[in-house]
C-alpha cells in the first residue's frame, strides 16, 4: 500500500492512540531516487504484535499541521524469514503530503506511532510457484513475497517489473543479487517506460501465455497503479490463469481514523433478542456469539474481547476480511472485494450485519 491518508489526532500530544505503538527509526536507506526505506526497531513488549505475513502492511501516524497528523499505509518490504526488522519503503509522490513529509524529515532515531501489520496480500504457502507484477512503488510487497518464497519455498519465481525509467527503480541493487544468488529458481524483467514505452494488452498476453505454458502451479500477485493492475488483471484472465491464483493489492483512501480508541457504540446486551448465533474460528480458536442485527461483526468481536484484526473500521482497507462457511450476512460497502470474492464468500467484518439466524465465519 501506498500513501493512503485519512485524517487523525495530533501525534506528539501527550494522550497517545491505545491501539498505536511507539517505534524508534533503527535505519535510513536511499533506495532511489525518490524512494527511501525505514527500517524500525519494535518494542520487546509488542514483538508479538508485530509478526507479520509476506505483502502485508503498516500504517504509519505522520505530524501535520493543518490537521494535527494524516495517516498513512505503507508496504512491508521486508521479509519476516529473512530480514531482522520490519522496513517499510516510502516513494515519493506529486502533492503527497505523507510521503514527503517522511522522506524528507524521519532520522535515526526518531520514534513514529504504527499500528501492527495488516492486510490480505499474502502467499497462503510459500512452495507454489510465483508470477509477480509490480510497477513503481508497488514492488514493496512484491519484494517481501519474494524473498519470503526464495528463502523458505521450493518453486520458481517470474518477477515483471515496471518503472519510468532506470532511476526510478527500487531495490535494484538487491534484485540483482537475488538474481545472481538464486539463478535457477529466479528471474527478473524489467520494463522501462523510457525505452520500451508503456506495455500493450498483447505483448504482456503473449508473455502470460508464455510463462504459464506448460504449468498451472503459478500464483500471480500484482501491485501498482490502478490502471496497471487492470491491464495485467485483463491479460491474466485471457491468458487462462484461473481467477483463484490472481491476487491484487487494492489501494483506498482511508476517511477516518485508524488511531483512534474505538468508542462505537454497539448494540447492548438488551438487542440479544433480535440476534443470530455465530461462531467465528480466529486464530486458531473458535467463538460462540450472540450478534445482534444492527451491530457489525468486527463491534460484536470488541465488545466480548476478542483481538479481531481491523484497521478503518469503513471497509476500505480489508484487514477484516473473513469467509462466510455458513449462513447469510448483510454488507453496508464492499468496493475493495472483487466479485469474485463475494461469491466465494469473503466479507469484511467491519461492514457485515446478519441476515440468517445461524453464522459460521472463518478469519
Amino acid at each position: 500500500m501506498t500513501d493512503v491518508e485519512c485524517n487523525t489526532e495530533a501525534v506528539g500530544a501527550s494522550i497517545r492512540s491505545r491501539r498505536g505503538v511507539l517505534v524508534t527509526v533503527a535505519e535510513v536507506i536511499d533506495e532511489s531516487a525518490d524512494a527511501r526505506s525505514l527500517v524500525f526497531n519494535v518494542p520487546e513488549d509488542q514483538r508479538d504484535r508485530f509478526s507479520y505475513r509476506p505483502g502485508q502492511f503498516l500504517t504509519l501516524r505522520v505530524p501535520s499541521k493543518q490537521t494535527g497528523s494524516v495517516a498513512r499505509c505503507y508496504s512491508l518490504a521486508s521479509s519476516p524469514h529473512t530480514d531482522p526488522a520490519p522496513k517499510v519503503t516510502v516513494k515519493r509522490t506529486v502533492d503527497g503530503y505523507g510521503s514527503n513529509w517522511l522522506c524528507d524529515n524521519v532520522e535515526v532515531g526518531d520514534t513514529l506511532e504504527v499500528l501492527p501489520p495488516s492486510g490480505l496480500f499474502t502467499p497462503a504457502s510459500l512452495d507454489a510457484d510465483f508470477l509477480l507484477w509490480a510497477a513503481g512503488s508497488g514492488i514493496t510487497p512484491v519484494m517481501s513475497i519474494l524473498k519470503s518464497v526464495l528463502s523458505e519455498g521450493t518453486g520458481r519465481v517470474v518477477l515483471c517489473y515496471a518503472n519510468r525509467d532506470e532511476r526510478s527503480v527500487i531495490f535494484a541493487g538487491e534484485l540483482r543479487e537475488l538474481a545472481a544468488r538464486y539463478a535457477g529458481r529466479l528471474t527478473v524483467l524489467h520494463w522501462l517506460e523510457s525505452i520500451q514505452g508503456l506495455p500493450t494488452r498483447a505483448q504482456l498476453t503473449g508473455f502470460t501465455q508464455t510463462v504459464f505454458a506448460g504449468t498451472a502451479r503459478f500464483e500471480a500477485f500484482v501491485c501498482g497503479p490502478a490502471p496497471f493492475m487492470a491491464v495485467i488483471k485483463d491479460t491474466l484472465a485471457e491468458a487462462g490463469v484461473p481467477r483463484e491464483r490472481v491476487h491484487l493489492e487494492v489501494f483506498q483512501s482511508l476517511s477516518g481514523d485508524p488511531f483512534a480508541d474505538d468508542t462505537t457504540a454497539v448494540a447492548t446486551d438488551s438487542d440479544d433478542n433480535d440476534a443470530a448465533a455465530v461462531q467465528v474460528d480466529l486464530d486458531g480458536a473458535s467463538h460462540r456469539l450472540r450478534w445482534p442485527r444492527q451491530a457489525t461483526l468486527v463491534d460484536v468481536l470488541i465488545r466480548s474481547g476478542v483481538d479481531v484484526p481491523y484497521s478503518c473500521k469503513e471497509g476500505q482497507c480489508g484487514s477484516c476480511a473473513a469467509t462466510v462457511l455458513r449462513g447469510d450476512v448483510d454488507m453496508a460497502t464492499c468496493d475493495i472485494l472483487e466479485p469474485e470474492d463475494l461469491a466465494a464468500g469473503v466479507i469484511l467484518g467491519c461492514q457485515a450485519r446478519p441476515v440468517s439466524d445461524d453464522i459460521h465465519i472463518e478469519f
